[in-house]
Order: C-alpha cells, then structure tokens, then sequence
C-alpha cells in the first residue's frame, strides 16, 4: 500500500508545491476520489508532467473536478494519456481553458467522444491548430456545432480531408464563412455531397474560385439552386468541363445571365442537349456568338424555339453551317426576320429544302442576297 494513501483530505490540501513535486505517480494513482477531490485549484499546476501522464489513469481522470480540469495548464493537459482524456466528462471539457485547449496532443483529439465535440465552445474551437482540427474524427467534425465550426480558423479549414468534407452536415456547410469556403481544397470541393451543394448560398457560390467550380462534380453543380448560379462569374462559368453542363438542370441553364451564357465556348454550348437548349431564354439566344452558333450540334440548331431562333443575331445566323441549316424546322424558317434572311450565304440557301424554300416569307425571300437566289436549284424555285 502507498504511504499516500494514508493523507487525510486535509492535509492533501495543505500539501506545498514543493510536496506535491515530490509525490510519486505510484502515489496519484493509488489516491482515492474524496483524496484527488481535495487539491485545490491553486495546487494543480504544482503537478508535473510526468505525475499527470504516469499518475492519472482513467480512473483517476473521472475523479478530478471540473474546477480541477480547468486549473490545468496547456502541457498539463497534453500530457494526460489519451484514454484518461476520454473519460473526461462534457462539463470538464467545457471548463478548459482556451490556453489549455492548444495543449491537447493529437492522440486526445482522435479520442475525443462527439458529446465531448459538442462540449467545446466556440471560444475554444477557435482556438484548436490546424493539426488538431486534422486529428479529429469524421464524427467528431460531423458533431461539431456550427457555430464551433464558424470559429476554426480558415487556416485550419483549409486542411480538411475530403473524408471531413463529406462527414459535415448541410447546417455546418451553410454555416462556414466564404473565407473557409474559398480556402477548401479543390480535392474538398469534389467531396460535396448533392446534399452540401444544395446547402451552398449564394455568398459561398460566389466566393468559389474558378479551380473549385471546375472541381466541383456534375451532380454538385446539377444540385446548386438556380439563384446560388448567379455567383459564378463568367470566368467560373467558362471553366466548365463539358460534364458539369451536361449535369446542369433546364431550370439551371434558364437561369444563366445572358453575361454568363455568352461567356459559354462552342464547345461548351455543343455539349448541351436538346433539352437544355430547349430551356434557353430568347435573351440568352440573343447573345449566341457566331462560334456558339456554329458549335452547336445539328439536334441543338433544330431544338431552338421559334422565338429564340427569331433572336439570334445576323453573325450567329451566317455562322451556321450548311448542315445546321439542313437541321432547321419548317417553324424555324417561317420565324426568320428579313434581317436574318439577309444574312443568309449561299451555301446556307442551298442547303435549304424545297419545304423550307417555300415556307420562306415573301419579304424574307426578298432579302435573300441576289447571288444566293442565282445558285437556287430548280427544285428549289419550282418549292
């Protein structure tokens, strides 16, 4: 039996800081709970390292008083083994001090428990160092309150794995501020649910570099709110692989500004389907460049609405190649301006079919230039 235990609670507390240096860990660890309940706050510090780390077992941990747990230190605190950590109670946890909360060594942080997560105030969360915030577990991040994870430094946001990513509800991405957002990873970015994409607003949307709108996957951006699409800037929206617009709803493509839409590649508006292009506003047909229109597909030409037709530009209409305009409805034709028509090559009006020939207005024939109606075949002017 250690002669430590024979101590009244008394004289424990009576002991100096000289006394209690002294104390083996054998010692502590064989104190009772009433005997460790009798240090006072102001003897705690007196306790070495090396007592906390060999003289604290798990035991001992539960004994100590919440007031006891917040006289430690910051080495204190990292010196006490993992599992004694682990066994500290929500109000012990809550009770360390900011100071002591940058001492707790990776292991404590691995073996925090997510009531534990929950504990810790915003205060303290802010606090915790990029290495710590790494340690901690899936469900630890997933246990953290938002207003704890709103205060973690940016730094230490930055450094989240994608695993973390993926664990953190749609309360705690809402919650994190366009700082944290735009110093995630692009690796992070591509770990977002359809759920946490949907959770983005319209500030994070916007703080989004173009790197991570390009990591972003297609069932993300298919996923993010038509008004959150107004953040992307046409920079965000020219970075675009032909995948992500593929995953874009006809709600979505809607409800591109026309800024947005002209900044599209031909490329890019080759790979939107006949839906999407469907969907397309007559202000965003309008605004079709001569490389948009002529990298449009021959479904896409033809799946172009009367009116959205009716609005594309004279340059985007003499871009079409001939096989665009082989595409073209009987609807589309009648819908031609004179302007239009006037625009018209003459390999484009050779490309038109009897039908379209005679569906042409009167005043759009007359538009037509004098040498494409010169090459008109005898079929067509017989249409």
């Amino acid at each position: 039996m250690s002669f430590a235990t024979t101590f009244t609670t008394a004289q424990l507390a009576s002991l100096s800081t000289s006394q209690i240096i002294t104390l083996a860990t054998a010692d502590i660890a064989a104190f009772s709970s009433d005997q460790l309940a009798a240090f006072t706050t102001s003897q705690i510090p007196a306790f070495t390292t090396a007592q906390l780390a060999g003289g604290i077992t798990t035991t001992q941990a539960a004994f100590l008083t919440t007031q006891q747990i917040g006289a430690l230190s910051s080495t204190q605190v990292g010196a006490l083994q993992s599992a004694s950590f682990a066994v500290l109670s929500t109000n012990d946890i809550a009770a360390l001090s900011t100071a002591a909360i940058g001492g707790i060594s990776a292991g404590q942080i691995k073996a925090l428990t997510t009531n534990q997560v929950v504990a810790l105030s915003s205060n303290q969360a802010a606090q915790l160092t990029s290495a710590q915030i790494a340690a901690l577990t899936t469900n630890a991040i997933g246990a953290l309150e938002t207003g704890d994870l709103a205060a973690i430094k940016t730094s230490s946001i930055a450094l989240l794995s994608t695993a973390q990513v993926a664990a953190l509800s749609t309360g705690q991405i809402t919650s994190l501020a366009t700082g944290a957002i735009a110093a995630l990873g692009t690796a992070a970015i591509a770990a977002l649910s359809t759920n946490q994409a949907v959770a983005l607003t319209s500030n994070q949307i916007a703080s989004l570099s173009t790197a991570q709108v390009a990591a972003l996957t297609a069932n993300s951006v298919g996923a993010i709110e038509t008004a959150d699409l107004a953040g992307l800037s046409t920079g965000d929206i020219a970075a675009l692989r032909t995948s992500q617009l593929a995953g874009l709803t006809t709600d979505q493509v809607g409800a591109l500004s026309t800024n947005q839409f002209a900044a599209l590649s031909s490329a890019q508006v080759g790979a939107l389907s006949t839906n999407q292009i469907v969907a397309l506003t007559t202000g965003q047909a309008s605004v079709l460049t001569a490389a948009q229109a002529a990298g449009l597909s021959t479904n896409g030409v033809a799946a172009l609405s009367t009116n959205d037709f009716a609005a594309l530009s004279t340059n985007a209409i003499a871009a079409l190649s001939a096989n665009q305009v082989k595409a073209l409805t009987t609807n589309q034709i009648v819908a031609l301006t004179t302007n239009e028509a006037a625009a018209l090559g003459t390999a484009q009006v050779a490309a038109l079919s009897t039908n379209d020939i005679a569906a042409l207005e009167t005043a759009d024939l007359s538009a037509i230039k004098v040498a494409a109606i010169a090459i008109l075949s005898t079929a067509q002017v017989s249409a």
